[in-house]
């Protein structure tokens, strides 16, 4: 299996540091409103990637963040006249119920700022005693980026780019810095903020520590994989590289994976150009299935273009899927005999080959994209070779296969029930009675006003199926 890894620029074999065992940290959200399609990439793609090492037979220990102390969050407080753990609380668990919808697994451990600021101040202090982090005069304490050498490695800037680049840019409490790299781990309250005591000041965190200590306390001092958007390479994960290898005087992370950018109709997302979309948001025009579907439809370190066209066409390509599945389960009860025939066992062959292709694209640095292709392509041959002549057992083969690979990507084969109003439900029933009197007439427009409401009926041996257009 090889991975691309930020630090090298390359992709490189990915060598576990214990065997058969995945240590991995993702940065999770910020939790001051529902997520947006841009959080969803990141937990999509990295909960996919999780689930392919589990496929393969690794124990993964997956950690991932909530930001509950920031701004934001702060802001957020305010304006609505509650407390800060009131909004954060309430959108941690609208996050989830997101991440549910999403069928991304939840993490080993879901850590929160607010939780960890005991193992904060800790951290700050051997940073502190080790010459690496100093007090200013507000009692703001900073991390002394040039105590750090390898400063810059994982964005690939050198330390003096990195200065001329903050000389631009004044902030507050900028004349306590020693230099204007130095970046913030504690800071001074601010009256109606929550805060923490500290030896230094009544304050609370800077962003960065919070992953350096959740990381270190539920994964260790060194970890497998550290993953996130690719945004956050700089300054985010620059900082807790610096952080965590000065407190603990080892490597941090073997590996980091960064995902692309996502983008709306080719335009970056913001509020200000009206592109901006939550989860919950799309999640009233699609079933959000058909948004991971989108999001795995690309490589994860590639740029990826949001628009109504390519979520119909996801839409669609899941529908493939589906409607083969479901046309397998159909298959189940009409077929028997537990040996392949020969030509069967040659399909199971090729269908085995697909597999091998499956595997071979996500073993690449986690070529969703591909994988999908030879999902399609199990299921062209499913559609092409599966039929009432053919064994139960090759049947049922097709679709073990095809609901194995797709659980690696958090796709479900089923199709959600779904309960109809008490109308939509009578109107069925007035339309099975109609033909039932031969007043075809009528079922034929009780047919067309359930197409006109979005329900699209299919007459069957078995009886009426139903599903939304």
């Amino acid at each position: 299996m090889k991975i691309f890894n930020t630090l090298s620029r390359t992709k490189e074999e990915f060598v576990p540091l214990t065997p058969g065992h995945v240590k991995m940290y993702v940065c999770g959200p910020t939790v001051y409103n529902f997520i947006h399609i841009g959080n969803a990439r990141p937990m999509i793609v990295f909960d996919t990637v999780r689930r392919y090492f589990e496929y393969k037979g690794y124990q993964v220990e997956f950690v991932s963040n909530f930001t509950d102390v920031d701004d934001k969050i702060i802001k957020k407080a305010i304006e609505e006249g509650v407390d800060a753990d009131t909004i954060s609380q309430r959108y941690i668990a609208e996050c989830k119920k997101d991440m549910e919808s999403m069928n991304v697994k939840p993490a080993t451990v879901h850590p929160q700022a607010t939780q960890e600021i005991c193992g904060m101040l800790e951290m700050i202090q051997t940073l502190i005693d080790k010459g690496h982090a100093y007090v200013g005069k507000s009692g703001t304490v900073y991390f002394r980026t040039g105590s750090f050498k390898d400063y810059g490695k994982l964005s690939h800037k050198n330390l003096d780019e990195l200065q001329s680049g903050f000389r631009e840019i004044k902030v507050t409490g900028e004349e306590d810095k020693e230099d204007p790299s130095d970046f913030v781990l504690w800071k001074p309250k601010k009256d109606g903020e929550p805060y923490w005591e500290s030896p230094w000041c009544d304050g609370r965190p800077g962003w960065h520590i919070e992953c350096s200590v959740m990381s270190k306390k539920y994964l260790g001092e060194q970890i497998d994989i550290h993953a996130g958007g690719e945004d956050l390479i700089f300054p985010h994960h620059e900082n807790e590289i610096a952080q965590s290898e000065a407190a603990n005087g080892k490597p941090f992370a073997a590996y980091w994976m960064h995902n692309g950018f996502l983008n709306i109709d080719n335009k970056k997302m913001s509020k200000s150009l009206g592109n901006f979309f939550t989860v919950r948001e799309i999640g009233e025009k699609y079933d959000l299935q058909v948004l991971r579907f989108f999001m795995l439809s690309a490589h994860y370190r590639s740029p990826l273009n949001f628009s109504a066209d390519l979520m119909e066409a996801s839409k669609n390509g899941l529908e493939r899927i589906l409607t083969a599945m479901e046309r397998l389960t159909g298959l189940e009860g009409k077929v028997s005999g537990a040996e392949l025939t020969a030509e069967e066992n040659a399909n199971v062959a090729a269908a085995k080959e697909l597999v091998a292709k499956y595997e071979a694209a996500m073993d690449d640095d986690f070529n969703t994209a591909d994988a999908v292709s030879a999902v399609f392509e199990l299921v062209k041959l499913s559609n092409s070779t599966a039929g009432e002549e053919s064994t139960r057992a090759y049947v049922d083969y097709l679709k073990e296969t095809i609901a194995r690979l797709c659980d690696v990507l958090g796709i479900l084969t089923e199709r959600k029930k779904e309960v109809l109003d008490s109308q939509v439900e009578e109107m069925i029933a007035a339309r099975q009675q109609a033909r039932k009197e031969k007043n075809f007439a009528l079922a034929d427009q009780i047919r067309q006003q359930l197409l006109d409401m979005g329900i699209v009926l299919e007459d069957t041996r078995e009886g009426v199926k139903w599903k939304k257009a």
